[in-house]
C-alpha cells in the first residue's frame, strides 16, 4: 500500500506578507493553505472538485478566489511531485493588472 503523500505549499510567505497588509485575509488564506496541505491531488480533476471555482489558466497555473473573489492567489500545481507554488496573492483590482498569468 502507497503511503499518501500530501501537497506541499512553496512560498507560503507570500501569504504572511500579505495579511500584514490584509489583516481579514489571514484567516482565509490559513484556511485556504491548510486544506491545501491536507490534500494528495493527483491530477486537475482531483483539484476542481475539492474547488470548482479555481481557474486554469496554462502553463500550470491555478487562480484561487479568496474571501468571495475579494483576494486573488496565483499558484503553478505539479501534481506528480505534489506541489504547490504560490506565485501571486493580491486584491481583485492587483490581480486585474497583471498583463499574462502564464508567466507570473
Amino acid at each position: 500500500m502507497a503511503a499518501i503523500v500530501f501537497m506541499k505549499l512553496l512560498k507560503y510567505k507570500l501569504l504572511k506578507d500579505f495579511w500584514k497588509k490584509h489583516s481579514d485575509a489571514e484567516a482565509p488564506l490559513n484556511r485556504w493553505a491548510e486544506f491545501v496541505e491536507s490534500n494528495d491531488w493527483k491530477n486537475h480533476a482531483d483539484l476542481k472538485e475539492a474547488f470548482p471555482s479555481a481557474d486554469y489558466v496554462g502553463n500550470n497555473r491555478y487562480v484561487f478566489n479568496i474571501s468571495g473573489n475579494k483576494y486573488r492567489l496565483i499558484t503553478v500545481v505539479v501534481f506528480f511531485d505534489g506541489i504547490m507554488q504560490i506565485r501571486f496573492v493580491g486584491t481583485h483590482a492587483e490581480y486585474s493588472k497583471i498583463k499574462d498569468i502564464k508567466t507570473i
